[in-house]
This record gives structure tokens, C-alpha cells and sequence, in this order.
């Protein structure tokens, strides 16, 4: 597929919405669609010596209650992926690592958002002083590993990137 055009509609602090247009040279085939343009982010699976996993509790307005979820953030301009996970671990948690594994690395809804996430393990923490954004209001709790299953199958956790990061850490031992 070739883009034949793309209008900015919509820009915002977090992201921007274009229209594309695009054709298949061999076939014709052509679509338009609005896509929401994303920078990515990243997610922090945060494991202490006891296995325990760090969830970060924050109210999210378009789901519209508290959450309990991996933390995450948007990458800065420039920003790779792990520089953002260093750095959103210590705002929202206050945590540092000294070992970081790369988990996983997906689309989160490929069919109208350009967004990657790419989840750290995040290991060998030492505690800190959070420093979370002006609009966040973030709680942190200790998990144990059988606690997190619990939370997925009973629907208590229902966000997609702690599920795919709490799978993949699982699938590692």
C-alpha cells in the first residue's frame, strides 16, 4: 500500500488524529481511515526479590474507574523506549532497576491507532521518591504473582498491556 494523502485533523499534547488515504498499486484496492498518531510508550513490569509485582492504581477517564495496571507512560520526543521506562518507573513509583529485559513489543489497536508499546522487566529495584505528573493521582501496591492471576480471571485487571506483560514474565520461568 502507497499513502496517496494525510491531513493532520486533530493535535493535542498526547497525540494527533490524520486522515490517510492509500492505495494498492497492483490491485487499486483503496482505503481512508482516521488514525490516531501515537509516539508510543512504555511499559514496567517491576519484580522484586520475593516476586512480587508493582501496580500502579489511577483513575482512567475513558474507562471511566480506577485501575489497577503495570505502570506506563509516553515516550518524550527523541525518547527510546527503555530511556522511557527508566523514567516513568522513578515518576510513578519512585523505583529504580538495575536490570532491564525487553518483554514484549505490540500494536495496541492497529486498526486506527499507531501506538507500540514495548514492555521492561524491570528488576534489582531500589525504592525512591515518586514524582508523578501535575494530573495524576497514583497509589502503588505489592502484588504477589497468584494475587495478579486472581485479579485477570476475575476481571479486576482488565488492562490489556499488564495482561499481555504479566503473561510474558510468566512464560519466562
Amino acid at each position: 500500500m502507497k499513502i496517496t494523502s494525510s491531513r493532520e485533523v486533530y493535535k493535542c499534547s498526547l497525540f494527533r488524529v490524520t486522515e490517510d488515504r492509500a492505495v494498492d498499486a497492483k490491485t487499486g484496492f483503496k482505503i481512508k481511515r482516521s488514525i490516531v498518531r501515537h509516539p508510543g510508550s512504555a511499559v514496567m513490569m517491576a519484580v522484586d526479590d520475593h516476586r512480587r509485582i508493582l501496580l500502579v492504581r489511577q483513575y482512567r477517564l475513558p474507562a471511566g474507574h480506577y485501575m489497577w495496571e503495570l505502570p506506563a507512560g509516553r515516550l518524550d520526543p527523541g525518547e527510546k523506549p527503555l530511556q522511557a521506562a527508566k523514567r516513568e518507573l522513578i515518576e510513578e513509583t519512585g523505583y529504580r532497576a538495575k536490570r532491564w529485559t525487553k518483554l514484549a513489543s505490540f500494536f495496541v489497536s492497529p486498526g486506527f491507532v499507531d501506538e507500540r508499546m514495548t514492555i521492561y522487566l524491570a528488576e534489582n529495584l531500589t525504592a525512591g521518591i515518586a514524582t508523578p505528573m501535575d494530573d495524576e493521582r497514583i497509589e502503588t501496591r505489592w502484588f504477589s504473582e497468584s494475587e495478579v492471576e486472581k485479579m485477570i480471571d476475575s476481571g479486576k485487571l482488565e488492562d490489556a498491556k499488564s495482561i499481555v506483560g504479566f503473561y510474558r514474565w510468566q512464560s519466562r520461568k
